[in-house]
């Protein structure tokens, strides 16, 4: 599988979030565990994404954090280093306000522990792996692949 060029593996990231946004979110700064979380994608913003959650999350606080991402086709993962902020502007909450975010707040629009986060990306690594008949028979026999037919994997920042 040849190299593809950072901007290309980028690309393929975006892509593959929007199929897929589900995530694993956690901050830098405490011992706690990862949890998933909805990223809010924007085709217009390639360096931020929103969550909505709550208050009492263990993530409101914000500050320093990582987003790891998974394919839905196992083919491509994202480790993401950013910074999580309160999203506070009413229009971009509004924006992306829908019945399925509704469902998670008793209080709809209005409710009181409603929050959303900013994460604005610092910088990420990337890795897309060979899912082809190719590299699918080599996992299933036992033959050794090679760095060259891995896949790609770049570092990048966002």
């Amino acid at each position: 599988m040849p190299d593809k060029s950072p901007k290309e593996i980028r690309e393929q990231m975006w892509k593959a979030m929007a199929a897929s946004p589900y995530v694993m979110l956690g901050t830098t700064t405490d011992r706690e565990h990862f949890e998933p979380m909805y990223a809010v994608l924007d085709e217009d913003a390639d360096s931020e994404f929103w969550f909505y959650t709550k208050k009492d999350n263990r993530a409101a606080a914000g500050g320093p954090a990582t987003v790891q991402f998974v394919s839905k086709n196992h083919d491509l993962y994202a480790s993401l280093r950013g910074t999580l902020t309160t999203e506070s502007d009413p229009a971009v909450i509004d924006r992306y306000w829908n019945k399925q975010v509704e469902a998670w707040y008793e209080g709809g629009r209005q409710d009181p522990n409603l929050l959303m986060l900013r994460f604005d990306l610092a910088d990420a690594e990337i890795w897309e792996t060979d899912h082809s008949i190719t590299g699918k028979l080599k996992m299933l026999t036992g033959n050794t692949i090679y760095d060259e037919e891995a896949g790609s994997h770049t570092r990048v920042t966002l």
